[in-house]
């Protein structure tokens, strides 16, 4: 039991990380393509626009924020699997401890590898979606103005 925690551990995690990015960067280019083509002018009030635009990006801001806490999780339980080890094996040795815990930091390094990218992406796409309420606002200023 205590080798396959051992061997899984990194696995497990990694793969976590690695699946939360595959989703975030499947709602990202959702998002970007969605608004490439938006057609502001299908929209007659600003709050179908404001949820047709604000869809995914929760879940977006959601996987940049939580996947550093995954990955330190990870490192956490690695530096637990690495500290049993050496208790029941009774040896203290540098080099076992140096490693275990090398190999235990990567799944922080991989939340870390996650969040930046996601986060920055979040970002352009919530500014991107205010700047479409923007020109919405103008156009039915100005179609408003030619009524008048």
């Amino acid at each position: 039991m205590n080798d396959w925690i051992i061997n899984s551990v990194d696995y497990i995690f990694i793969g976590v990380l690695g699946f939360l990015s595959v989703i975030a960067m499947w709602l990202i280019l959702e998002r970007y393509f969605f608004y490439r083509h938006v057609d502001l002018g299908s929209f007659s009030r600003k709050e179908e626009l404001e949820i047709a635009l604000g869809e995914n990006l929760t879940m977006i801001a959601s996987i940049g924020s939580n996947a550093p806490f995954i990955g330190l999780l990870g490192t956490v339980v690695g530096i637990m699997v690495t500290f049993v080890t050496i208790g029941q094996s009774g040896l203290v040795e540098t080099k076992e401890i140096m490693v275990g815990l090398a190999l235990a930091l990567k799944t922080t390094a991989g939340g870390i590898l996650v969040a930046i990218p996601t986060i920055w992406f979040y970002n352009l796409l919530a500014r991107r979606a205010e700047i479409l309420v923007a020109r919405w606002e103008m156009q039915h200023k100005e179609d408003g103005e030619k009524s008048g």
